[in-house]
Order: C-alpha cells, then sequence, then structure tokens
C-alpha cells in the first residue's frame, strides 16, 4: 500500500469528470498503482451541465451543444458508450437583431467574417458607408505583431466600426458574454491573427482557410447542409451521468468542499475537507473557477493576477408554448441581438427548430438569454420579472398570443469568465509557479484555456498527461534515492 499513488480531482464539472475518467482508465490499461478521487462542492456533477426533462420537452438549464469540429467532446461521449445519442442540429436560417429588425446572417460569414462578396453587399444589416469600409480590409496591411490585442481593436481595425458592431459583436460577446473592446484575442479567436498575419486580408485569407460545409442527404435523395454543432437526444445530463457511472465505485464525494491545500516536507499534498476530514494526494488536479481556486491556497500570490479577472452573471429562460400561440411564424433557428437595439434579451434559440428532438409536436420551445458585461442586474429579478421582459422582447418581431405552459429559468452567478487581454501570459505565469513551488497541482478548466465543452475536455486530457508524467517521474526519483 505504501507503493500506491493518489491523484485527487477537485471540482466535478466536464473538466474534473474527464480527468477522473482518464486518469482511472489509464491505471487499468497501464496497471498503475494509482487511486483517484473526484471531490465535488455540489450534491450532483456535471458543473453548468443542466437537463430539465418535462412533458416531453429535453431543456437545457446550462450549454446545450459542442461543436463536431472539436473531436474530444465526442471520443469521449464513444468511451462512454453515449455516441449513438448523438444528433446535429437542424442548420436553418439565423438572424442579427438590429434597431428592431431581423436581418438574415450573410451567407458565408465566419463568425461574422464575410467570405462571400454577394450575399455581403445586398445585406441590410450595414449602409453603403459601413460597406466600403469593409472593403478597406482587402487593401490594408497586416497589424503589426503584438503579443495580444482586444478582438474590438483588431476587427475594427481590419473591417470598421459598423461591421463590428452590428455582426461580429453579437455573435462573438455572445459566445464569452463579454465585452470585445476587453477580450483577449490571443486568448478567444487566435486563429483570426494567424489568418491575417498569414494571408494579410482577413476576408481573403478566411475564405481560403474554411473547408465548404459538409452535406447530408435527406429521404427524398436531396442535399441540404449539416448543422455543426451535436448534442445528446436525452440531454447533455445523460453525458455526465455515463461519464460517471464509468467512474470506480467508491471515488466520488460529493456535497464535499475543499478548504485548504497544504504541501507536506515529503512533497505530497494534505487536502482539508468541510466535514473535518483530511487527503493526502500525490497529485491534484483543480478544476474549479478561479475565484474558488484561490481560495485553496495560503499563499495568495499564485492567483494574484486572477484576483481581478471578472466573470459575467447570465441567465438563460425557457418556455414552452401550444404552437398555436406563435401567430407570426419566422424561418429559422433563431437571432443575435446587437447592443445598438433597445432590447435585454441578448439572443433567442427557436429551440424546437434548431433541435427538434427536444420539443413534443404541436409544442413551441424558445430559449432566450439575459445578461452580459455591464449589464447583469437584469439576471437578480425574479422570475416573474425576467419572464415579462423577455415575452415584451420577443413580441417585438414576433406575435405570441398565449401564456407559456410553463417557463424556467436559470441564473448562472460569476459564471463566465472574462479573459481579458493579457490573459493567456496570466495562465502561462500561474502554470509556471505552481510547476516551480508545488509540482503535482495542476489548474484546469473554464478560467483557464477555453469555455466550451470540447475545450474544457481537452484541458482535462492535457491534465491527466502532465499529472501522469509527473507521478512517473516521482516515482522514479523515490526508486533512484
Amino acid at each position: 500500500m505504501q507503493n500506491r499513488q493518489r491523484v485527487v480531482v477537485i471540482g466535478g464539472g466536464i473538466t474534473g469528470l474527464t480527468a477522473a475518467y482518464y486518469l482511472q482508465k489509464a491505471a487499468r490499461e497501464q496497471q498503475l498503482s494509482l487511486d483517484v478521487t473526484l471531490i465535488e462542492a455540489a450534491p450532483r456533477l456535471g458543473g453548468k451541465i443542466q437537463t430539465v426533462v418535462k412533458d416531453g420537452f429535453v431543456i437545457e438549464r446550462g450549454p446545450d451543444s459542442f461543436l463536431e469540429r472539436k473531436t474530444s467532446a465526442s471520443r469521449l461521449a464513444k468511451e462512454v458508450g453515449m455516441d449513438g445519442n448523438l444528433v446535429n442540429n437542424t442548420a436553418g436560417k439565423s438572424y442579427v437583431l438590429v434597431h428592431n429588425k431581423l436581418h438574415p446572417m450573410p451567407g458565408g460569414s465566419i463568425m461574422g467574417i464575410p467570405t462571400q462578396i454577394g450575399p455581403f453587399v445586398t445585406t441590410g444589416l450595414f449602409s453603403p458607408v459601413g460597406k466600403l469600409r469593409a472593403a478597406a480590409d482587402f487593401i490594408l496591411p497586416k497589424s503589426k505583431e503584438k503579443n495580444d490585442q482586444s478582438l474590438g481593436d483588431f476587427f475594427r481595425r481590419r473591417l470598421g466600426d459598423e461591421v463590428v458592431e452590428n455582426l461580429i459583436e453579437p455573435l462573438l460577446s455572445g459566445i464569452y458574454a463579454g465585452d470585445i473592446d476587453q477580450l483577449s484575442l490571443m486568448s478567444t479567436f487566435p486563429q483570426f491573427y494567424q489568418v491575417e498575419q498569414k494571408y494579410r486580408s482577413l476576408i481573403l485569407g478566411m475564405k481560403k482557410a474554411t473547408p465548404p460545409s459538409p452535406k447530408v442527404k435527406e429521404e427524398s435523395g436531396t442535399k441540404k447542409s449539416k448543422g455543426i454543432f451535436l448534442t445528446f437526444k436525452s440531454g447533455l445530463q445523460s453525458f455526465v451521468d455515463a461519464i460517471e457511472g464509468h467512474l470506480d465505485n467508491g471515488s466520488v464525494l460529493k456535497g464535499t468542499k475543499v478548504e485548504r491545500i497544504e504541501k507536506q516536507n515529503d512533497g505530497r499534498y494534505q487536502l482539508d475537507l468541510n466535514n473535518k476530514e483530511t487527503i493526502e494526494a500525490d497529485a491534484v488536479i483543480v478544476t474549479v473557477p478561479h475565484h474558488a481556486a484561490m481560495n485553496m491556497f495560503s499563499n495568495p500570490t499564485y492567483f494574484q493576477e486572477f484576483k481581478s479577472m471578472p466573470a459575467t452573471s447570465v441567465a438563460t429562460v425557457a418556455m414552452a408554448f401550444d404552437e398555436s400561440a406563435i401567430k407570426q411564424e419566422i424561418d429559422g433557428t433563431g437571432f443575435v441581438v446587437s447592443r445598438n437595439s433597445d432590447y435585454t434579451i441578448t439572443a433567442c434559440t427557436w429551440t424546437h427548430k434548431k433541435w427538434p428532438h427536444s420539443t413534443p409536436k404541436g409544442k413551441v420551445l424558445l430559449r432566450c438569454y439575459v445578461g452580459r458585461a455591464g449589464d447583469e442586474a437584469v439576471v437578480e429579478l425574479s422570475d416573474e420579472e425576467i419572464t415579462k421582459i423577455v415575452l415584451e422582447d420577443l413580441n417585438k418581431t414576433m406575435n405570441i398570443t398565449a401564456s407559456p405552459d410553463f417557463v424556467i429559468v436559470s441564473r448562472w452567478r460569476d459564471s463566465m469568465p472574462q479573459y481579458t487581454v493579457g490573459h493567456k501570459q496570466r495562465v502561462s505565469s500561474l502554470k509556471q509557479r505552481l510547476e516551480n513551488d508545488l509540482p503535482g497541482i495542476i489548474t484546469a478548466g473554464s478560467s483557464y484555456d477555453g469555455l466550451g465543452l470540447p475545450d474544457c475536455i481537452d484541458q482535462g486530457e492535457d491534465a491527466v498527461e502532465k499529472v501522469l508524467n509527473y507521478l512517473k517521474s516521482r516515482k522514479f526519483a523515490s526508486l533512484t534515492k
């Protein structure tokens, strides 16, 4: 027993679940004398992944899908027997709401960057002056090399204010619930900078770098574009449950909080829990948000630069209706809202169209989003007040003639960490200090290297690799003494 090693994973969101799963898999396949314990403060695993199944509806409280091209999520789904449950979204029209009018997303735009001239020239999203300014991208030189800059600075230079405010900002800030004039380019979309450096023109570069959309055959034999997102027919919570079901019996502690991590004289770590118990570990993977992680260490200087890292509060509002309640049918799957519009909602998904499996026949499911950087007060209102505001906003573009069958409001306070300019350097500095002073302590999760499910899964896998390498070096060092 003295030769066994232990790894503790703190945080049972998708990052921690991934780390625990792949650590235990490595222990089995490589016949390692390794015990893995996953500790989660909440009474359930999954973090922001929560699914409500009600009256035939499948409703996501948090994230609703992930990008198919980021393959780590699909690979993990196959590992736990969930790959047969995956389904693509329906690739329908999407819109941008500007000045009380829904404008179709210009064809060929990649995260708001045009790759086809025709749709961009004919769209009503921009004035003629705004279109001419965007066309300057074809002749502007590439920017000078920088360590980092804000998304806003980068795109305003390439395409002008109008394109940024009416198209790029609603799309990109919707992903991070942030202010694009504060968000870091190199920590969010470094590929845009790389394209500009390689091709000079962002528009021409994105056109060359973007593969054609995949096609799927319908039963009639005709073809249509396949959606680029994936989810599970039974909801993302079923994915969490499947991963948990593959973890070793007795290896998960729920409703238990780690209050302190202390390095011992022998190089191992002691974890003090809120139930007055302690656990010793050879290595620790910390996947909780940065503001929770910094309170676990006696030396606050490790996370000094993260103390001022902002995190935005958001809420999702899911509303179910009978289809007869919606008198104005819209051909599409949803819209995002420009800051130039007098709306509280930041986006709306017509979930019954985007994810047909989620909604019973004859019903409608709308999922709206409120809250973003600088506009978070709405999240603290009552469910009734939020519902009233959302319905008033929706009725500016739709004609809803009846009250919802039911409403589910989900609040996520301080849930969206903001990768402000310089974030990549701060993360690198933190990890280097931990490696020097606290070897075997690994940080991972949405506060550091990506918010999406595949990004968090990637971080979990990377943390496993680092921990296994560390444990091997530690074991080798003990054998050679």
